[in-house]
């Protein structure tokens, strides 16, 4: 087994393994006769072949993200001993950059994980194979999925990614603080405007500021836009408009006003932490904004015992999505055998087992079922027994997946709100900017 390999810096890309181009070109003109064995009846498929595959893997994620996946990939080289991996890993903080420079250089890996960030752009740029042809082959299978999962990963009408998880927004808050001082946790369904009266008791009974300040987290943005019959995109366009944000930032305001939350300098390091340094984690809220997937992790950085709910208003604008996605890079020689390993970590039953939630709820029905049944982890029971619960609340889908530039959306309502947080700009003005600099980021005139 190969071992893992952890990026350095997010800015020193890790080169793909060297080979000959005869190497190469014997990797590519022996896996189809491989595939087209295993098409003629041959169950050994590549993993009773004696040609040597090895696959290039690349994802981001925590320590335990990086066992969980080394220990399936293990599981699959088990079965298909000729096929190992060169295995790489990083944070999140600064993956994207490097895959940029990988794509850039003609470096891609075989198999890469990417989320609704990126996953238009990389698909626009032809950079993700089109996995449509394998999942009505039956290569990659797709059946068990709900039809939410499948859809998700398509862009322009071609599958570049399949789904890794399921997942939805959650608001976590620290069960042992609210405790201490006889305080009521908060409830899924309240009104936003109880929330921050919530909170801002909280403030004043613990002396811990009640809630970090969402205005700057695009998810729960997202949230409260449909449930007020609006939403972040349509048709590859914003589906919002000034008024909107500006009664968004306006809420915050009022919150900030009456001690609901942190100081600017406490919401900017929110805003700015890894999930391991989340204010509910840090003890310096009472509350964060995260995906119901990442409690295993925020539990591992507190003793305090967390607790997780929907966001505040009508759950039924929150969605069930893909948490994640795995793609194959179209460029890749391997692309068959690249396509196998997603397939297996999306629907083998053992490896399902050994991946859990961290990327969120299987995406294969059946698999989570027995995820569900076999789970002893604390914080896993509770991140399914939580995802279950609010998806009986569920609303449609989000349409699509978001446009290309959705990343530069998120970070621009990080920076104009925070300048509405500092002071630096009212809400009215924030809203402005912030449509003006949206629309530019998916190319919206």
């Amino acid at each position: 087994m190969n071992p893992i390999t952890r990026s350095a810096t997010p800015d020193q890309p890790t080169p793909a393994p060297h080979r000959t181009r005869r190497r190469l070109l014997a990797a590519a003109l022996a896996l189809p006769l491989i595939l087209g064995a295993a098409a003629c009846g041959d169950d050994s498929s590549e993993g009773g072949s004696s040609d040597k595959v090895e696959l290039s893997i690349f994802w981001w994620g925590a320590d335990k993200r990086a066992e969980l996946t080394d220990k399936a990939l293990a599981l699959y080289t088990t079965k298909h001993p000729n096929v190992t991996f060169k295995k790489t890993w990083q944070a999140n903080q600064g993956y994207f950059d490097k895959l940029a420079t990988l794509t850039a250089g003609g470096n891609a890996p075989d198999v890469f994980q990417i989320d609704d960030n990126f996953i238009a752009e990389y698909a626009q740029r032809g950079v993700t194979l089109d996995l449509t042809s394998y999942a009505s082959s039956g290569k990659l299978d797709v059946s068990k999925f709900p039809k939410s999962l499948k859809e998700y990963g398509e862009v322009d009408g071609k599958l570049a990614g399949v789904a890794m998880g399921e997942n939805t927004q959650g608001l976590v808050y620290d069960k042992t603080l609210l405790d201490k001082f006889k305080l009521p946790a908060p409830t899924t369904g309240m009104s936003w405007e109880d929330f921050v009266a919530w909170a801002a008791n909280v403030s004043k009974v613990s002396k811990v500021p009640g809630t970090q300040d969402p205005s700057a987290v695009y998810q729960a943005l997202w949230v409260y836009l449909r449930q007020n019959g609006k939403d972040l995109y349509k048709d590859n366009k914003l589906a919002f408009d000034e008024a909107d944000i500006a009664k968004w930032f306006t809420l915050w305001k009022n919150a900030r006003a009456a001690g609901a939350t942190p100081t600017p300098d406490v919401i900017h390091e929110g805003n700015d932490s890894s999930v391991a340094k989340q204010l509910v984690v840090t003890g310096k809220a009472g509350t964060s904004w995260v995906w119901v997937n990442q409690m295993p992790e925020l539990k591992k950085n507190t003793k305090s015992e967390l607790g997780v709910i929907a966001y505040p208003g009508d759950p039924s604008a929150q969605w069930a999505r893909a948490s994640m996605y795995f793609s194959v890079f179209k460029g890749s020689p391997k692309k068959d055998a690249a396509v196998d390993v997603v397939n297996f970590l999306a629907n083998d039953p053992e490896a399902g087992k050994i991946l859990g939630t961290d990327r969120g709820l299987p995406p294969n029905l059946d698999v989570r079922k027995q995820v569900s049944e076999s789970v002893t982890d604390p914080s896993m029971k509770q991140t399914i027994q939580v995802q279950d619960e609010l998806g009986t609340k569920f609303g449609p889908t989000s349409p699509s997946v978001p446009p290309k530039g959705h990343s530069k959306v998120k970070s621009e309502l990080i920076r104009i709100a925070e300048e509405v947080t500092y002071g630096r700009s009212t809400p009215e003005a924030g809203a402005t900017a912030f449509v003006t600099a949206a629309k530019a980021a998916i190319g919206q005139s």
